[in-house]
């Protein structure tokens, strides 16, 4: 076949493509919600566990945690990442289930501070800003328990057949509306919080254009984008986690944080980055098996200091065209 003639059926290819995997997905939530939550959360755990460390993914989250906790043995790095993966086999299932499990309070407990409760008694807008720990998906269970819409933020897959399908599985946990990083999306947030609303979105998350940040004793990559939202909007930023206790069960835990508001924006910003990023490592050591240690999230040798000040620029680019710019959006 000519290379103009494959030019031609590769949107063909791709649409075909996309419907298949779409198909494929929803007969997979048809049959995993068929199966009681629990024991479909077991078996896929299980499962996980069993046949993820063949996937070469298992090197690199092994690679990861050698150099964020070199004190462990090897046989210890191999435990941990063996139940990273049936945590992440877990949140597969319980994501199928999500509506159900907003159901079953007696799943949940919280424990959140004096702001969080403010926030969950309606009375403040705020930032939540989490981590992929435990089931993050669960992370706003309370605040939906007492009836606040919150607006999420989210990375939209490739595959918009599948993206809609998943969607549709979150839709209970956004009442607020699930919106996918890019075009306009900051603007829509910044009018969120401004008129009082509640907005969750991940803070773990690699972002090469964005800060560095100290992380297990070297630079990460960071987004800047929760710190400055905040700080555009003056509201709370609370950090959240879901710890899983056992099986399908989770204690919530919501932590609001205090940052500087200075004439230096961007030290500002980077301040409250680097505090954020502080706590979820604190947070991280405690359960480090059910955090996701497959995230390219370090950056290599060499980026972290000869090229510290043009990233320090870059950054402050990015984030007031973010905030402030006629099309503005969260990469």
């Amino acid at each position: 076949m000519s290379r103009k003639k494959r030019q031609r059926n590769a949107p063909k290819l791709t649409a075909f493509q996309n419907r298949v995997e779409g198909l494929a997905l929803k007969v997979a939530i048809w049959l995993f919600r068929l199966i009681p939550v629990d024991v479909a959360s077991y078996l896929m755990g299980t499962l996980w566990r069993m046949l993820a460390p063949f996937n070469p993914r298992h090197k690199r989250a092994l690679r990861h945690l050698e150099e964020a906790l070199p004190d462990l043995s090897a046989e210890e790095r191999e435990a941990i990442v063996r139940g990273m993966w049936e945590n992440l086999g877990r949140v597969t299932a319980e994501t199928f289930h999500i509506d159900r499990l907003l159901r079953q309070p007696q799943r949940f407990e919280a424990d959140v501070d004096e702001i969080t409760t403010q926030v969950l008694n309606g009375e403040r807008a705020c930032l939540f800003v989490s981590f992929h720990s435990g089931n993050w998906e669960l992370l706003v269970q309370p605040a939906v328990e007492k009836g606040i819409a919150i607006t999420g933020v989210y990375q939209a897959l490739r595959n918009p057949k599948a993206d809609k399908a998943l969607r549709a599985l979150r839709q209970d946990l956004y009442k607020g509306g699930l919106l996918s990083k890019g075009h306009r999306t900051a603007r829509k947030i910044l009018t969120t919080l401004k008129n009082g609303g509640v907005v969750a979105m991940m803070g773990d998350l690699r972002e090469t254009r964005g800060i560095q940040v100290p992380f297990f004793g070297r630079m990460a990559y960071a987004t800047p984008v929760p710190a400055s939202l905040a700080r555009s909007c003056n509201v709370p930023i609370v950090l959240g986690r879901v710890i899983r206790k056992k099986g399908v069960n989770f204690r919530i835990e919501g932590r609001a944080i205090s940052f500087p508001v200075t004439e230096d924006r961007q030290a500002d910003i980077e301040a409250v980055t680097a505090q954020i990023h502080a706590i979820f490592e604190s947070w991280i050591r405690e359960y480090p098996e059910q955090w996701m240690w497959i995230h390219k999230k370090w950056a290599p040798p060499g980026k972290t200091s000869a090229q510290k000040q043009a990233r320090r620029a870059a950054a402050a680019n990015v984030v007031n065209s973010q905030i402030s710019g006629p099309d503005a959006g969260i990469e």
